[in-house]
This record gives C-alpha cells, sequence and structure tokens, in this order.
C-alpha cells in the first residue's frame, strides 16, 4: 500500500492533503486498521493525475510499424517521463498486446491514419484509392479503435508540380458523410491539418479535434472557440517545419508556407488560447519525433504564452476528463505523478518526477 501526501492536485479547484492506494486504487480516505501499518511507501510531494499525450503514435517509426520490441521500448519511454494515458493518433501496428501489460501506459486507439495514395507519408496510412471508400473505412476503423478515428485532412499534392502546395484530401460532402458514420457509432472524430484550405469542410462535418491546427486564421479561430472543438498544436512537431521546407526545394511555394507557419507558431499558440479554444498536449511521438518528451511539448506552450497552470491542468486533469477517464477520485486506478515542486510555478519539474505510480505500483522514481 502507498501513501501520497504534500498537495495532491485533483482538478482546477481541488486540492488534497493525502491519499492512500489499496489494491491498485485510490482512496480519498484513510484506511483504518492493519492497513494502515501494512503501508510501506510514502511519497511526498506534488501529486498530479498522470499526465496524458492526446497526439502519441506507439508503433509507428519513420518507416511505418515497428516490432514488439521497439513499440514496448517506446511506451515505457512515455511512461517513465509521466505520460499514463495516451491517445494513439494513428498507428499501422497493432499494439492491442500493450493492454495485458499492467507495467504500460493506457493506450486509446484512433486505429489507422485514413489517407489517400501518395497524399500521405509512406507506410504510416490506410490509403483510400476512392474518395468516396471514406465513409465505409471510417465505420471500419472505429470497429477496431478505442472510440476514435484519425484522418489525413490534407497534406501536399505533388501532381502540381513547383505549384504544389496543401490541399485538401477529401470532398466536403464526403467528409460530411465520413464524420457522420463515426458519430453514429458513438466515435469522435480528429483530423490531422497544416493548411488553411482544409478547415471549412471540417468544421462544418462537424469535426470533435484538431490536430496541429497551424492554417487557422483568425476568423476560424473564433469559430473553433465558439464551438469548443480542442485543438493539439504539437509544437515539438511545428518546430521541425523549417527543415521540412529545407528539403522541398522543388516545391517552393509550400517550403514558404511552412517557413510562414514555422515562425509564427508560438504567437499562433497564443492566438489560440487567448480566444479561448481548449488547447492540449501531444507530442507527435513516434515517426520522426521521440517519445517521452510530453515536458518537453509543455515548456514550448509555456513559452508560446500559455499560463503553466493551463499547461498542467491539460497535461492531466482537464484531458483526463475530456477523454472520459478518470483522474484523483475515490476508487480511480491509482495513475499518478509525483514531483518535488509545483509544476504550476515552473514548468520544467514536468521534465523530473519523483515517482511514477502506474496501477498503484511504482514503476519509475521513488
Amino acid at each position: 500500500m502507498l501513501h501520497l501526501r504534500g498537495r495532491v492536485l485533483v482538478d482546477d479547484a481541488t486540492e488534497l492533503d493525502e491519499v492512500w492506494v489499496v489494491d491498485g486504487r485510490l482512496t480519498l480516505e484513510r484506511p483504518r486498521g492493519r492497513r494502515v501499518a501494512d503501508a510501506t511507501t510514502t511519497l511526498e510531494g506534488w501529486v498530479l493525475p498522470g499526465l496524458v499525450d492526446v497526439h502519441c503514435h506507439v508503433g509507428l517509426g519513420a518507416d511505418g510499424a515497428v516490432s514488439a520490441e521497439v513499440a514496448e521500448a517506446q511506451a515505457v519511454a512515455d511512461r517513465d517521463a509521466g505520460t499514463l494515458l495516451i491517445r494513439d493518433a494513428g498507428s499501422p501496428a497493432d499494439t492491442r498486446w500493450v493492454d495485458a501489460r499492467p507495467d504500460l501506459p493506457r493506450i486509446l486507439r484512433a486505429g489507422h491514419h485514413l489517407a489517400r495514395p501518395k497524399r500521405y507519408l509512406r507506410h504510416y496510412g490506410r490509403e483510400l484509392a476512392d474518395v468516396a471508400d471514406l465513409p465505409a473505412a471510417v465505420a471500419e476503423e472505429v470497429a477496431r479503435s478505442d472510440g476514435w478515428v484519425k484522418l489525413v485532412a490534407d497534406w501536399i499534392d505533388r501532381d502540381l508540380g513547383a505549384e504544389g502546395d496543401l490541399r485538401p484530401l477529401w470532398p466536403d460532402d464526403v467528409l460530411a458523410r465520413a464524420v457522420d458514420v463515426a458519430h453514429a457509432r458513438g466515435a469522435r472524430v480528429t483530423a490531422h491539418t497544416f493548411s488553411t484550405e482544409a478547415l471549412p469542410g471540417l468544421l462544418a462535418a462537424g469535426i470533435d479535434c484538431i490536430e496541429h491546427g497551424t492554417g487557422l486564421t483568425p476568423e476560424l479561430i473564433d469559430e473553433v472557440a465558439r464551438r469548443g472543438i480542442p485543438v493539439v498544436p504539437t509544437l515539438l512537431q511545428v518546430g521541425q517545419f523549417e527543415a521540412i521546407a529545407a528539403q522541398a526545394g522543388r516545391y517552393p511555394v509550400f517550403a514558404a508556407r511552412m517557413r510562414r507557419m514555422h515562425a509564427r507558431r508560438h504567437e499562433h499558440v497564443r492566438d489560440l488560447h487567448d480566444a479561448g479554444v481548449p488547447l492540449l498536449l501531444g507530442t507527435d511521438a513516434g515517426g520522426t519525433l521521440e517519445h517521452g518528451r510530453l515536458a518537453d511539448e509543455a515548456a514550448e506552450l509555456v513559452h508560446a504564452g500559455v499560463p503553466a497552470a493551463d499547461v498542467v491542468a491539460a497535461a492531466s486533469w482537464r484531458t483526463r476528463r475530456w477523454l472520459g477517464a478518470p483522474g484523483i477520485a475515490e476508487g480511480a486506478p491509482a495513475d499518478v505523478v509525483v514531483y518535488p515542486q509545483d509544476p504550476r510555478e515552473e514548468i520544467a519539474v514536468l521534465a523530473a518526477p519523483r515517482a511514477v505510480v502506474l496501477r498503484g505500483a511504482v514503476v519509475a522514481g521513488g
């Protein structure tokens, strides 16, 4: 049994002095009798619900699906950094075996990325030759997922030659039918989008979440805020846009756009926050980015001008509530992270957890 004491941060308005872990679950009342004597470990500090990475790709590498051994190493890197809940925003690998491992983070899967031939990264997604197949493909991915579907809404169209640039992948009417199919089956839809052009169609379709969102204009930002649609800025990924542009010499229009978005990435995130858009934390780990970097993503948001307290809330209890996952509550699974200082005062503290507790066991630190 574990005893966690100090400052237990339940949500924006609630703090406790202590919680206990009994049989892998949290109890907010002090156990009585012999159970107290059996408490062999006391952890002190600032206690947060396990962190959440809502844009992560366990099982994905630079060339597509990876082995189970590599996927395990990815999940362990996330776990040891305090990420105990992952919304896997698209992966070509079957990672259901992770669910049987009590020492690995919980994963909510979105199935495969849904894309079109030559309009996304090779070996990453499921490519549909006919755009009319999107609604049926969405239905199939819902059946494979944990309540999420991932669409690739835009990518560079190289068929345009030197004028090649970001262009939407799906006609608006097909997109609307696809989102309706997901919603009718109780699933939510999130979409990769860098461009401005793809966003009106996504909003009209009733998209539930926006990944990256670098093309959001002031007018679109206001609409996203009005609808309460969360955006995952993935600043670590957007930080690579300059390097992507440097490799796109054959496509100067595309390269110029990527450089513009890179240059104003922090201002853009600040605009989203100031407008009241819910911001979520996602590293986009997998592919070309390392796992276990949620603290770096948090620091980037603070650097952009988002208050550290909001970033910490988005990294933990707020996003857990949005995903329908428990945080710190009576009887909830004991998935928590303990820090030596208050990360709301110094965001860098997120990079150095004192202890990581998953399903009631100390799996890192301690």
